[in-house]
């Protein structure tokens, strides 16, 4: 369930960040084959949520083109498959342009924003419409409204946040609350086994009533560090060859400094042994272990990534109490919190 809304979401979603309209951009590919190949996967496995932003591709919002355009073909291929009904369809505003009003979230961008995202995703409204980042410069009142407007003019069903603090959620939620408007009912925040305070400490509170927010994690596999691939380097052909993502290079040389290149060799060799699964399959499985894990983006370029990542679910149906405390022993990062020693409040087994 996603949050408050009613909604059911598949524990697995799929993802169009870096996935589409950086590389087409380049090799000048429109990528609607792919994307059309990799979503009939996606919904045939069972995944019924789609995440997008205004922000990705390139230009901005090549990606929901490049979704819109695949949709429509696959739903004229089976239109019971892709009935909109089942379908959760989501997206996100903030950076929308170049211009000083094409970005943030004032009430101008906001609903000019996300009219453009419906028309280049060639929908009518969304599921669920995501604040990208806290604005400093636009009250939280003024984007309850506008958000709320939103909804209720029938652009979204409901609308969330995106790395938020718990303090401006909460902010939001009562300014809501007190004045008869839409609260946010879910976050997408980053959450895997390299980057786990916020969500496992600071949000903690925000998974119990009155809030009970649902979540969509993004990068569960750290940019692919948790895929073992970059133990050795860069790979060719990996996104991190890409310029757009030379950031990489920096984020591998911290990853070694930290010690999480060694960290993810040992859990690749448990992986293998305790659980016959690949690195990835495990790092997906761990989250989808969390209780207060709504559902998980996937970002797999191809098949073969969509496949053995798609074979997380067994995994985690396999993995028991020995099995995580093993883990924690390899990753010896448990956030401490005023719960309890050791976080023993916030990882708990749900009915995975």
């Amino acid at each position: 369930m996603m949050g408050n809304t009613g909604i059911q979401v598949s524990v697995l979603s799929y993802g169009f960040w870096a996935t589409y309209g950086v590389k087409e951009k380049l090799s000048g590919d429109d990528g609607i084959e792919r994307a059309t190949e990799l979503l009939r996967k996606c919904r045939l496995a069972g995944i019924n949520c789609f995440d997008h932003a205004e922000a990705y591709g390139l230009p901005n919002g090549e990606a929901e083109r490049i979704f819109g355009i695949a949709l429509k073909k696959l739903q004229n291929e089976d239109s019971n498959l892709w009935r909109r009904s089942e379908l959760v369809i989501t997206t996100k505003v903030f950076w929308g342009g170049e211009g000083v009003n094409e970005s943030g979230l004032s009430r101008k961008h906001i609903l000019e924003g996300l009219s453009k995202s419906l028309e280049r995703l060639q929908l009518d409204y969304v599921d669920m419409v995501f604040c990208h980042r806290p604005d400093p410069f636009t009250p939280t009142s003024t984007v309850v409204r506008a958000m709320t407007d939103v909804i209720r003019n029938g652009m979204a069903t409901s609308w969330g946040t995106s790395e938020w603090s718990a303090q401006q959620i909460t902010e939001a939620f009562w300014i809501a609350k007190n004045e008869g408007l839409e609260p946010p009912q879910y976050e997408q925040p980053q959450y895997n086994m390299l980057h786990r305070d916020r969500f496992e400490n600071e949000y903690f509170p925000m998974f119990r009533s009155p809030y009970n927010i649902g979540t969509t994690i993004w990068s569960p596999l750290n940019s692919g560090l948790l895929t073992g691939k970059y133990n050795d380097g860069i790979p060719e052909g990996s996104r991190a060859t890409i310029e757009l993502y030379s950031w990489m290079d920096d984020k591998l040389t911290q990853a070694r400094k930290d010690g999480h290149i060694d960290r993810i060799r040992a859990l690749t060799s448990y992986a293998i042994e305790e659980l016959n699964c690949t690195m990835a399959q495990l790092a997906l499985a761990w989250c989808l272990k969390n209780p207060n894990v709504s559902t998980i983006l996937l970002g797999a370029t191809n098949s073969e990534q969509l496949e053995e990542n798609l074979g997380c679910v067994s995994v985690a149906l396999q993995m028991t109490e020995k099995h995580l405390e093993a883990i924690e022993e390899i990753l010896d990062n448990r956030p401490s919190d005023w719960i309890g020693p050791g976080g023993s409040g916030n990882r708990v087994l749900n009915t995975l």
